[in-house]
């Protein structure tokens, strides 16, 4: 708001000037001592000084220009995650709600959540009894109770109130957008419906589905061929460091994601995403 009521001062400044410039040659002819040299003189500044003004002008709209001009002004694509970043995901408040005792909660944790396998199933290659089968193997005599939290483990996702405002935002702005996103199929089956923001997607790579995970290479390659994305044109929003990290690897730009508010400062930052 201020540089705006400035630049109305100034163009009105500039009007004044122009006016007194243009009045001078009148001036000096109804004066009583006219002088042919001075009068020249006065109409030789009628010419020259809106000239100079024009040229002052275009070089500071140049110079201005080429300061605010950011290399990453190029963005066309920005690709989401899903899980954190357009889905809340909280597994830790989750298991809070079963009520168990701290060491038994520690040890089904261990068991289901901190283990491999939980990553790993977002890939896919099993059906879902069989991953649980292999993470009752982690503790045996919590069989129940692993299969209890496994059963209603999609409870640990809800949505963010932002999600779809945000995407259809930037879908009108003009942006392509994507989805890569290590889900489970299991997961995914019952979301996908309640995911609404994925009809502004222009193409959705979901790990369960390809077979491939973050962050290894290969889901990026499959979502850049798929798509024929150029990666020097894209972003990418996750909020876990190795995922970003795999997507430079690719040469996707990233912004490891916090929260909206800071996700949404650093699109326009640092790649002019408004």
């Amino acid at each position: 708001m201020k540089n705006e009521k400035m630049k109305r001062i100034l163009a009105i400044a500039g009007v004044v000037l122009l006016l007194l410039v243009f009045c001078i040659p009148m001036v000096v002819a109804l004066s009583g001592n006219f002088d042919t040299g001075t009068f020249m003189a006065s109409l030789a500044a009628v010419i020259f000084i809106p000239i100079m003004l024009f040229v002052i002008l275009q070089t500071y709209r140049l110079l201005k220009k080429r300061r605010t001009e950011n290399p990453n002004d190029r963005i066309e694509n920005i690709i989401f995650d899903v899980g954190k970043v357009l889905l809340d995901y909280d597994w830790d408040g989750y298991m809070q709600q079963f009520g168990f005792e701290k060491e038994k909660e520690e040890r089904i944790t261990e068991a289901i959540f901190r283990d491999h396998l939980w990553d790993e199933r977002d890939r896919g290659l099993y059906d879902e009894e069989t991953y649980v089968k292999q993470m009752v193997q982690n503790a045996p005599d919590l069989e129940k109770e692993i299969r209890e939290v496994m059963l209603h483990s999609n409870d640990a996702l809800g949505k963010m109130d932002y999600a779809e405002t945000w995407v259809k935002y930037l879908k009108n702005q003009g942006y392509h957008l994507y989805v890569l996103s290590n889900f489970s199929a299991f997961a995914l089956e019952e979301w996908r419906p309640k995911l609404t923001f994925l009809k502004y997607m222009d193409g959705i790579v979901f790990s369960c589905e390809v077979k491939e995970l973050k962050p290894e290479d290969g889901i990026y390659q499959k979502l850049l061929q798929m798509y024929q994305l150029d990666p020097a044109k894209s972003v990418f929003l996750d909020d876990r460091k190795d995922n970003c990290e795999a997507a430079n690897r690719n040469g996707i730009a990233t912004i490891q994601f916090e929260n909206f508010k800071q996700a949404v400062k650093e699109l326009e930052e640092r790649f002019g995403v408004k």
